[in-house]
């Protein structure tokens, strides 16, 4: 199966968890396409000063791989300056957000899975 770029959900999220402004995912897969193993795939885009609140992750993890521009990422409190090629990883239980401190779009892939060690 290919998914062509036009053909992908395309999302918008307001003061996602609290944060400024609105993001832009782009789904990459959805519903069934994840075989049990999670639940969000997505490239997403910060515009200019927007973020994604602070918030925790129970039963899961999360990444986020930065493909364009800057941020600050709060990783479970520590705040952390990320560019392109950095990979942030958020462990079950624990808490982050990510702010676009850059002028340019902030562009990440984002990934949720069930963390199934823990069950």
């Amino acid at each position: 199966m290919v998914k062509k770029a036009a053909e992908r959900k395309q999302l918008e999220q307001a003061n996602a968890f609290g944060g400024n402004g609105t993001i832009h995912p782009t789904m990459i897969l959805e519903g069934d396409e994840f075989t049990g193993a999670g639940r969000l795939y997505n490239v997403v885009k910060f515009p200019p000063h927007s973020s994604i609140g602070y918030h925790q992750h129970v039963g899961e993890t999360e990444t986020y791989m930065v493909l364009q521009g800057k941020g600050v990422y709060n990783d479970d409190g520590t705040l952390v300056e990320v560019g392109p090629g950095d990979v942030a990883y958020c462990a079950n239980g624990q808490w982050h957000g990510l702010e676009n401190t850059g002028e340019e779009d902030l562009v990440i892939v984002a990934l949720i899975l069930f963390d199934k060690t823990k069950a």
